[in-house]
């Protein structure tokens, strides 16, 4: 009998696959997870190939240690979409496949317990209705604990969940137990799995929602996406509120109630998002037959996480709703994928594997012949310009889904003039915005004021001798945050106390330099008295939960002044936001970065959505020294037609993507000469090779932050009107890449975003 050999993939820089006898009667199929030594370690891989040849010496070759039970066979589909990415973006399949598999599953040791029985606690209709009145407000753990019980899958919550929440947790639920709220079951199903609504519960006997009354367009949309026969990528283009989250559901309950099996896969940018777009699916697809709708994003707890993931692995899941990792979700009967805020740079991986879950998204949705659904108010340029030559069918929503409710007036506030006629102004906020956030005030309505800075000031500077405050690991000031009283880098993380006075010349008079957030919220305390002023952005949103707390109170009505960043300006539905003020938008005009004004249009365009939804007239005043700039007049007539014509005919005459490709070799040392040399070095060597005169290379310059942790930074721009001819130019150059020496490390980005 000839061996049998197994090829496996394995989290490691090489792209390559390692050879491993396999000694057990039965071989593995493809697709599973293997433990397999490695060095002195064992670690998991993925099983690629399964043959009878190998080109190592049979007795080198080390054998398969173990299976993993737990988890069936990824398919095949799945293995190809893990291939293309890793082609693609120049990484090794292992490097792709196993990052994107639950932590459960990328550990040996803890295989056997993903199979054992498992203790839980069940909620009962006694304790839900009971335990929010009978928790202290101040008792945070036990509100934590309740709220995961409330937010488990019917209510059932496994004692590791709970242990992972307070080690004292259990004897907290036992005490819950003993006054009737709770019940304690053992369930025979893996740690992985889903636990289902038990038969006849409240969700599977829920009556269908009363629907909305769809526009035309809307009606057009749903039955264009519903109809699709086989690969359809659609650009749906809706100006903000017009009800592009209704199309998604209607689509989505058609194509799931034809396929009692069906999976759909929803993306959305951010995880702030997810809590609004989940009630919205759990509400409308509650008598879905067969329903089962789970989250994946990197804000929920590992074991949460797992049992998600394994809940679409096993089909168990019908809609899977998720960030960018989500996209390389196991789903095995995917009917449809769905990619909201397609225009979002979030969807871009900035760390080790640098994917664009979009793209994925439309080339997963090729490979298994679906619909695929882009959906924004500001498509990016190069989904604009695929629906300009055809390969996209554009679905255009016009106007505002809601009769009454119509887009906001659009008005610039020229600080130039205001300054000439001595127009007083408070700490950065114009007298015309001031006096309409009063005026909102005292028509009980919100407003919200966007700044897409965090923190209370950019910079801490001393007068006297010009000094500013910097991070000593990297070519940065660092940022003043005035409510912990201390001065933080946010790209290293450094932090230090605020200096009682200047380091440099002893000057007591050092004074905060521009504006963040926290000094806007400040600001609106005292020119607004009376306003309840609420600041939604990375700082305050720190905790788990944090956000979406926050968020229900601008609901509740209890809040007139919202602040924050982009946290903010994109996805959610204020019912009574009559006015937006955005500051400090006239940085962006000027940027090195070309993609910086189809940024700032998205984020303004974005956020001026938010006002006016529900009948209320909205109004948006956008303070500027450039008040006759282009950019601002599109805006004001709501025109992103016009702006996304114009600005790839500026792309087109300047040679810039979309129309041609373009890839980063980014370089790091210990010194900036060091990278700088390397750089060189690899651009001498891809000026050899046979495909070099099909591919542009420029010099090799320093980052805009050259110095990120004591770390020099460079990078190196490639780029060719053909992407096959890029692809193969990166395919080649890659080895010899790995044989030049005098950096830390260097990575290979395609389709960078930031240059």
């Amino acid at each position: 009998m000839s061996p049998v050999f197994v090829r496996v993939a394995l989290d490691h820089p090489l792209p390559t696959l390692f050879d491993y006898r396999c000694d057990a009667a039965e071989p593995p199929l493809p697709g599973t997870l293997v433990s397999v030594p490695f060095g002195r370690r064992q670690v998991v891989g993925l099983v690629c190939e399964v043959t009878t040849h190998s080109d190592v010496p049979v007795d080198k070759l080390r054998a398969l240690d173990s299976l993993c039970d737990a988890c069936p066979p990824l398919s095949a589909e799945w293995l190809a979409l893990a291939a293309f990415a890793a082609d693609y973006y120049q990484r090794g399949l292992g490097e792709v496949a196993l990052p994107a598999l639950p932590q459960a599953l990328r550990d040996p040791s803890r295989w056997a317990r993903l199979l054992a029985p498992h203790e839980l606690y069940r909620l009962l209709p006694a304790g839900r209705a009971a335990l929010p009145d009978a928790l202290p407000a101040r008792a945070t753990v036990l509100r934590k604990l309740a709220q995961a019980l409330v937010d488990a899958e019917a209510g059932a919550l496994l004692v590791a969940d709970a242990r992972a929440i307070h080690p004292k947790a259990v004897a907290t639920l036992d005490a819950w137990r003993a006054e009737g709220w709770l019940e304690r079951e053992v369930t025979e199903a893996a740690a992985l799995a889903l636990i289902a609504p038990p038969p006849g519960s409240a969700a599977q006997r829920a009556a269908p929602p009363t629907l909305p009354t769809l526009t035309d367009e809307q009606a057009a949309a749903v039955e264009a996406i519903r109809d699709a026969n086989g690969f359809a990528p659609f650009l749906l283009h809706g100006v903000t509120g017009s009800g592009k989250t209704e199309v998604y559901l209607r689509a989505l309950a058609a194509i799931l109630a034809a396929r009692p099996d069906a999976q759909a896969l929803v993306l959305v940018p951010e995880i702030n998002l997810t809590p609004q777009f989940e009630a919205a699916f759990r509400a409308r697809f509650a008598a879905l037959e067969g329903s089962s709708i789970v989250t994946l994003h990197s804000g929920l707890a590992e074991g949460e996480r797992a049992r998600n993931w394994f809940a679409a692995h096993s089909g168990r899941a019908r809609i899977v709703l998720g960030t960018r990792l989500a996209v390389l979700a196991s789903l095995p009967k995917l009917a449809i994928i769905v990619v909201d805020e397609e225009h979002d740079p979030a969807y871009k991986q900035q760390e080790g594997l640098r994917y664009s879950a979009r793209d994925l998204a439309i080339w997963r949705a090729k490979q298994l012949d679906l619909p695929v659904v882009l959906g924004s108010a500001t498509p990016s340029l190069e989904s604009w310009w695929q629906a300009d030559q055809g390969r996209y069918t554009r679905l255009t929503l016009s106007r505002r889904a809601v009769a009454e409710a119509v887009l906001p007036t659009v008005k610039l506030v020229d600080l130039e003039e205001e300054r000439r006629r001595g127009r007083a102004s408070v700490e950065g906020l114009s007298g015309p915005l001031v006096a309409a956030l009063k005026a909102r005030l005292e028509r009980g309505e919100q407003s919200l004021v966007f700044l897409n800075r965090r923190g209370y000031a950019p910079q801490l500077a001393c007068d006297a001798c010009g000094w500013v405050a910097g991070c000593p690991r990297c070519s940065a000031y660092v940022v003043l945050h005035k409510p912990e009283r201390a001065l933080r880098c946010h790209h290293c993380g450094w932090e230090a106390r605020i200096p009682r006075s200047c380091p440099d010349c002893g000057n007591v008079d050092i004074a905060p330099l521009g504006r963040g957030t926290q000094r806007v919220e400040e600001t609106l305390a005292s020119a607004v008295p009376g306003a309840r002023v609420l600041r939604i952005d990375a700082d305050s949103t720190r905790r788990k939960g944090s956000a979406q707390a926050l968020f229900s109170d601008v609901h509740a009505g209890e809040v007139d002044i919202l602040v924050g960043t982009q946290m903010i300006a994109k996805g959610h539905d204020f019912q009574r936001v009559s006015l937006v003020g955005v500051l400090n938008a006239d940085t962006a005009l000027f940027s090195h970065d070309f993609r910086a004004s189809e940024r700032l249009f998205a984020q303004l365009m974005q956020v001026s959505g938010r006002a006016g939804r529900a009948g209320l007239p909205g109004e948006v005043l956008v303070q500027t020294r450039y008040p006759r700039h282009a950019l601002y007049h599109a805006l004001g007539r709501h025109d992103y037609v016009g702006f996304a014509n114009s600005t790839l005919a500026e792309r087109r005459d300047a040679h810039l993507p979309p129309f041609v490709y373009q890839a980063l070799l980014r370089a790091e040392g210990r010194t900036l000469e060091a990278a700088l040399v390397f750089l060189q070095q690899a651009a001498a060597a891809l000026a050899e090779m046979p495909s070099a005169e099909r591919v542009t290379v420029y010099d090799a310059v320093p980052l805009t932050i050259v110095k990120v942790m004591h770390v020099h930074r460079a990078q190196l721009l490639i780029e060719s009107a053909s992407r096959g001819a890029l692809q193969a130019t990166l395919r080649a150059w890659q080895p010899v890449l790995r044989t030049l020496k005098g950096v830390l490390r260097w990575n290979l980005e395609v389709d960078p975003l930031d240059i």
